[in-house]
């Protein structure tokens, strides 16, 4: 699998193993993965501190700075990239440092190409799980969440319903609609939604639709007019107000506040 737009940074101070790992990456990775080097950990901080690394290979044993240094110091910096450490010595003392700085993997040198690819792999998925997380606990919304917390306690019509609301984000989801796909009378079905989720019909949709806006704004550089389409709203006039009046402010700020990059034209 290959994770495109990320970034590696590989580092080592023996000029052929880097070289090596290097190619190896670029080749397995088809051009889809930014892989960067560094010759010593000095040279990987100041990569580090000008711009996104999603991963880092590197060698334990460097002059000046260790790998294991590199990855303290970006721990300081509250800074943390998924790691993966190669040694030519199987010292347990450096492994069991590894792994208390939360490095994913412990390389032996020689390293196959297969063995690296594999444990490049995993890494990836590993970063991208806890990206998935961060953009999680980004787009929280308290409410939702104490519906989600109820769900299972729902009538199997309301069940239905916010299943289908959440499969259905860029259809138009009006109650009279829904309330027909369950079998339930618009009416009695307004009333029991409200009772059962603690919001109405109206805003729980609303509600989804700009979670789901959000992670969007997050995790993609997706125009929002697109992203306004994709979450059901046809006018991103109406889309941008009604997120400002949630959000308090304009999907471009709230995607500059979260990810550091202006808004995609």
């Amino acid at each position: 699998m290959i994770h495109s737009g990320k970034t590696i940074l590989v580092v080592d101070d023996e000029p052929m193993t880097r070289a090596g790992i290097s190619k190896t990456l670029e080749a397995w990775s088809l051009g889809r993965v930014r892989v960067l080097s560094a010759e010593n950990g000095a040279q990987a901080l100041e990569i580090l501190d000008s711009q996104p690394v999603h991963l880092i290979v590197t060698d334990i044993r460097m002059p000046e700075f260790s790998g294991l240094h590199v990855v303290e110091k970006l721990r300081g910096k509250g800074m943390n990239p998924v790691v993966i450490v190669i040694s030519s010595y199987p010292d347990f003392e450096y492994a069991q440092t590894a792994i208390q700085l939360g490095v994913v993997n412990y390389l032996l040198k020689p390293v196959s190409k297969r063995k690296l690819i594999e444990a490049v792999e995993q890494a990836m998925r590993i970063e991208e799980d806890r990206e998935r997380l961060e953009t999680l606990e980004k787009i929280a919304d308290p409410q939702l969440l104490n519906t989600k917390a109820d769900e299972l306690r729902y009538s199997p019509p309301i069940q239905s319903a916010v299943r289908y609301v959440e499969e259905n984000l860029q259809s138009p989801l009006g109650m009279r609609e829904v309330a027909g796909r369950v079998h339930l009378n618009p009416s009695y079905f307004s009333v029991l939604f409200k009772e059962q989720t603690g919001l109405t019909f109206s805003e729980y949709v609303t509600r989804i639709r700009l979670r789901k806006a959000k992670e969007l704004l997050i995790r993609t550089r997706l125009p929002i007019s697109e992203i306004s389409e994709q979450v059901g709203y046809q006018t991103p006039k109406y889309f941008i107000k009604l997120f400002k009046d949630y959000e308090g402010k304009s999907p471009s700020q709230y995607r500059k506040e979260m990810t550091g990059e202006p808004d995609a034209i």
